[in-house]
């Protein structure tokens, strides 16, 4: 089965056509095409949502066409219908709900956080290395943070997210407040490799929590002020606030999801979102899954395909394959787990 997947929920425009493997376990990409007009939100410091959804009205037809330039057809198409930007969702939707009545062809809605989780089963990899269930999916990106137990594909269980801030959000916030170009996160983590982690102490909200959700919120003041007493700030200073703001928050984000982890006795955990390109971050998570001497297979996908992509759309319609009439999908910016 090929499906063409339409992601459009923030200001990325993207298209793919994924197929699955011979083993059914998992899905090999045939085209992948993503466009970003992450350059005009730049020079604002953050995402304009009208400018996003104008470039996606330019870009999504050429960005389809490249997708479909190589393939000879489609068995289906698969499309985000939230969370996210109205205006972007609106452009990825519509767009799909045309194709599927111009083609005949199936249509299948999909939740952006759990295409995120779905990441991680793309690739032609050996049975031995395909995430078992129940696994432990921890999506973190710039709007969300949160755990959910997966029993099986369909069989979703939320078990915490964030109260204020998600991860991504703190990243991007304190980035800003650093002077550190936009999106903060990569800018935090390239600052931190010349930094110090343990120069500030920094909170790290809701460690010791008996429950598995999350709060940024509180580390993002203790930041700003720290940040307010300063005297003087230099390149030195603002490479070990970067460190011991990642060090913080990936002590939250780790120490929560091995909690989690032992406590539902799960065979996999899976970490995904934007987010999960941080080098410091998948490097904790095999050091501490180590430490806690967790006998538990770790998953996190290429890091080009833990932000958004059309593929890991696509790969999630076909692990829960229910078409939908294309009359009955509608874009949902608040969507979430359900």
């Amino acid at each position: 089965m090929k499906i063409l997947g339409i992601e459009t929920s923030c200001d990325e425009t993207s298209a793919s056509i994924v197929e699955n493997t011979t083993s059914y376990e998992t899905v090999k990409i045939l085209s992948n095409v993503v466009t970003s007009s992450l350059a005009l939100h730049s020079k604002t410091g953050g995402i304009v949502p009208e400018v996003a959804a104008r470039e996606q009205v330019k870009y999504i037809i050429p960005v389809i066409d490249k997708a479909l330039h190589l393939v000879e057809s489609i068995n289906a198409i698969a499309v985000t219908v939230g969370p996210g930007l109205i205006g972007s969702l609106l452009v990825g939707v519509e767009t799909a709900k045309t194709l599927a009545y111009v083609w005949k062809k199936p249509i299948i809605p999909v939740n952006h956080l759990i295409g995120h989780i779905y990441a991680n089963f793309i690739g032609e990899i050996s049975n031995d290395s395909i995430p078992n269930f129940p696994s432990l999916a921890l999506i973190v990106s710039g709007g969300h943070t949160d755990l959910v137990l997966m029993k099986n594909h369909g069989k979703i269980k939320w078990l915490g997210g964030t109260r204020d801030d998600a991860g991504g959000e703190a990243f991007d916030k304190i980035g800003r407040l650093l002077g550190l170009p936009y999106p903060g996160g990569p800018s935090i983590e390239k600052a931190a490799k010349n930094g110090n982690p343990k120069a500030f102490n920094f909170p790290r909200p809701m460690i010791d929590s008996d429950d598995f959700d999350f709060s940024f919120s509180g580390l993002k003041t203790a930041v700003l002020r720290e940040f307010k007493a300063m005297k003087q700030l230099n390149n030195e200073t603002i490479a070990d606030l970067a460190a011991s703001v990642q060090e913080a928050i990936v002590d939250v984000l780790v120490s929560k999801t091995l909690n989690a982890a032992q406590k539902y006795k799960v065979k996999s955990i899976l970490l995904s979102g934007g987010v999960a390109a941080n080098q410091a971050l998948r490097n904790r998570f095999k050091l501490e899954i180590g430490n806690w001497k967790l006998e538990i297979p770790f998953f996190v996908p290429e890091k080009w395909l833990c932000t958004d992509n059309a593929a890991m759309i696509a790969t999630a319609a076909f692990f829960n394959y229910k078409p939908t009439h294309w009359s009955k999908i509608t874009a949902n910016p608040e969507l979430y787990f359900n």
